[in-house]
């Protein structure tokens, strides 16, 4: 591993896991009124273990973004790739203001959508810089696609 791969993936992590600890801070303003008292599907996951599946996901989020960046961002290629997850990583963050934090399950909805398409469509332009960088996106593509769901049947079961 050459130096600048480590340095622009540990930036990277970085960056994902204060994306993170945003999306923790809007858990903590709707989880104990609020999103306890939803009616929730069968396949609900405790929030301890919510925790390390999130910490898991920002990590490899960040280690293949860490990958494509060492490419060298002058390469349009590259640019275009880390546009591309700029973006998911937003409608990430988003996603938990809106669910938690606005407590709006329908717009949290669409955001999950837009971000499963964004998802595959940054998974796409990864692998074109790096096949690794890809496959290290594809566990969090099924992580959100589980997470739309799952915020279908928040939805569905409390409207």
């Amino acid at each position: 591993m050459t130096t600048k791969l480590l340095m622009r993936s540990t930036f990277a992590v970085g960056i994902c896991l204060v994306f993170g600890l945003l999306g923790a801070i809007a858990i903590q303003t709707g989880v104990s009124g609020w999103y306890s008292g939803l009616q929730k599907p069968l396949f609900h996951i405790k929030q301890e273990t919510l925790s390390w599946i999130w910490l898991v996901m920002y990590v490899l989020l960040g280690i293949a973004a860490g990958i494509v960046w060492s490419k060298g961002f002058y390469h349009k290629w590259v640019k275009t790739a880390l546009y591309h997850f700029g973006f998911q990583l937003f409608l990430n963050g988003f996603w938990f203001l809106l669910f938690f934090a606005l407590k709006r399950p329908g717009l949290a909805l669409l955001d999950l959508a837009l971000l499963f398409v964004v998802t595959l469509i940054t998974i796409r332009w990864f692998k074109i810089v790096s096949s690794t960088a890809a496959y290290l996106l594809i566990p969090y593509a099924l992580w959100v696609l589980l997470s739309l769901v799952f915020n279908f049947e928040i939805w569905r079961l409390n409207s």
